[in-house]
């Protein structure tokens, strides 16, 4: 489906002091953008801003990047943080793409990586496309700390079971597996997504995973 372009979403996260820009120069430096030494998680196509919004400010003594690379999408998170009577300090924006991850974060950069109800790029012809892609996987292994793990969540079945493959096919351990996330010993502190929380009024099932080396 075609994204509907949102007038003003491009001059708007342009000058938006939510959003970190010229963010390849800031390779190396995340710490000091945040101005401490805090863990940094990043959610990559986080759509809205809900789950990343709501973590940031659960978990204050940790720093949070949710990438969008769409401003239609990014500027309805945006919206809502300017309607935050305290937004929080320990959360940015960026309106990039996944495949430029290198070029912005050094090695070993990020803690955690979350993966969310992304775009599952059903057709084979495809597959490198999907974020849970040998392509994509090699990307987090060099950004993410060597502890460093992934948390997936989906409600497609089949990227989930391509998901489960392409993991240790590529170097990675599958640590955590659930197909029915909300009545599971993970629902304890899940942050729903605007997607999941769709899906579950629909009683559709959603699975998880967390994936390290």
């Amino acid at each position: 489906m075609r994204l509907r372009k949102v007038k003003g979403a491009e001059e708007k996260v342009a000058v938006s002091s939510f959003v970190a820009h010229n963010v390849k120069e800031n390779k190396g430096k995340w710490s000091e953008v945040f101005g401490n030494n805090n863990p940094i998680r990043l959610e990559i196509g986080m759509g809205k801003g809900r789950f990343i919004t709501t973590l940031s400010k659960l978990n204050p003594d940790v720093n949070y990047l949710g990438l969008e690379r769409f401003q239609s999408v990014l500027v309805r998170a945006i919206e809502k943080r300017e309607e935050d009577q305290e937004p929080n300090t320990n959360l940015l924006f960026l309106c990039e793409d996944a495949d430029d991850l290198t070029d912005i974060f050094d090695d070993g950069e990020i803690d955690e990586i979350y993966l969310n109800f992304s775009d599952p790029w059903p057709k084979a012809r495809h597959a490198e496309r999907r974020l849970t892609s040998g392509t994509y996987l090699a990307k987090y292994d060099k950004v993410l700390k060597k502890t460093g793990k992934v948390v997936f969540k989906t409600d497609n079945n089949d990227l989930f079971e391509y998901s489960l493959e392409s993991f240790p096919e590529h170097g990675w351990k599958i640590e955590t597996v659930t197909r029915d996330l909300h009545n599971s010993e993970f629902a304890d502190g899940n942050i729903m997504t605007e997607y999941e929380i769709k899906f579950g009024k629909l009683g559709k099932k959603i699975n998880r995973l967390t994936a390290s080396r």
